[in-house]
């Protein structure tokens, strides 16, 4: 497994944006696709967005598209989460999480039972 620690998390105005961070440690990192989901008191998780090792390939939930961006960086093990235009329904725990990829597959695309590793995740909190 992996080993995840978020930060980045705060509060926020409306509008505003925030960047998220994710480190991870442990078994080699480019055997992963990255993942971050998010959840609110009395919600299911919910998709947020995902990066795949081969290609860099990227999905985000309906909800995200366009406003959140999902990136990568190899030489430190990290993965990042830039948010913009940030309004109150996204106001959740994020959290960082890792599923296996090799050969172009990940058990990523089995939704969130395919990821083997979490973090505890970090509180986003937007505010009207």
């Amino acid at each position: 497994q992996v080993q995840l620690v978020e930060s980045g998390g705060g509060l926020v105005q409306a509008g505003g944006s925030l960047r998220l961070s994710c480190a991870a440690s442990g078994r080699t990192f480019t055997n992963f696709a990255m993942g971050w989901f998010r959840q609110a008191p009395g919600k299911e998780r919910e998709f947020v967005a995902v990066i795949r090792y081969s290609g860099g390939i990227t999905y985000y939930g309906d909800s995200v598209q366009v406003r959140f961006t999902i990136s990568r960086d190899y030489a430190n093990s990290a993965v990042y989460l830039r948010m913009n235009s940030l309004n109150v329904e996204d106001t959740a725990t994020y959290l960082c999480a890792a599923a296996v990829e090799a050969a172009g597959l990940s058990t990523a695309d089995d939704g969130p039972f395919g990821y083997s590793s979490w973090g505890r995740g970090t509180q986003v909190t937007v505010s009207s």
